[in-house]
């Protein structure tokens, strides 16, 4: 499979995940995004830059959603923070959805908390 972001072929496997993790823009991600019928805000752009650079800085680490859930009332220094918050940004899994759209590879884990 892929998926044509500025006159660019970008590949991605079965799943909708990119083949290369340096393909990723944030046009790429807005792309991703659409396609799962997503409109990108801040929160959203919060997350996905947590999800790179915990990917990217700390040993490919992939954080589950109650991890994720964590990062984010830090970010946001909002205590009500909680994983439907995260699943109204990406209601298919915060973790893998926003994994996706963030460029990662597929994540093996099971579950989202």
């Amino acid at each position: 499979m892929s998926l044509e972001v500025d006159g660019v072929t970008i590949a991605t496997n079965a799943n909708g995940y990119l083949e290369n993790i340096s393909d990723w823009s944030e046009n790429v991600a807005k792309a991703i995004a659409a396609k799962e019928g997503i409109e990108l805000t801040d929160r959203h752009w919060d997350l996905i830059n947590y999800l790179r650079d915990e990917y990217i800085n700390n040993n490919e680490n992939q954080p589950n959603t109650r991890t994720i859930v964590k990062a984010m009332s830090a970010k946001w220094d909002d205590k009500s923070v909680d994983a439907k918050t995260l699943y109204d940004l990406f209601p298919l899994d915060p973790s893998k959805q926003g994994g996706r759209v963030s460029g990662l590879p597929e994540s093996r884990r099971k579950g989202g908390y």
